[in-house]
């Protein structure tokens, strides 16, 4: 019998964006298999702690198309960013200190809007 991973308690940071997230609709907070918190909308990936080494700690992983990822790292690289492990999901990697609240609700929508929009192609195929 394998064991999972107890849930880790999410970070002060990741409080924050789990509060405004779960007021957009059909948005839920799971567990991934590694103990970390993901929030998700009707089941679908929207965001989450990025988890992997190289990634810094606090980061936030948020759906985004390719072209808006490269316009927010080019406009506030000190705040966006990509890693090589990231770079072939259309993600952004957010440092979430470093956002105001304003900005972090409309990154959340965005998330919110791209994720019905992965949803409905899935349901297509």
């Amino acid at each position: 019998m394998t064991r999972r991973p107890a849930p880790r308690r999410a970070a002060p940071a990741f409080a924050r964006v789990e509060r405004m997230a779960l007021t957009l609709p059909g948005v839920t907070l799971a567990i991934k298999y590694d103990g970390s918190p993901v929030l998700r909308r009707d089941g679908c990936f929207m965001a989450g702690l990025a988890m992997d080494s190289s990634a810094e700690p606090d980061s936030l992983v948020i759906r985004a198309t390719r072209e808006d990822r490269e316009g927010l790292i080019a406009d506030a690289p000190n705040i966006y960013y990509v890693t090589d492990y990231h770079r072939k999901h259309p993600v952004v990697l957010v440092r979430i200190a470093r956002i105001d609240d304003d900005v972090l609700r409309e990154l959340l929508t965005m998330s919110w809007r791209l994720t019905a929009q992965r949803r409905n192609s899935l349901r297509l195929r």
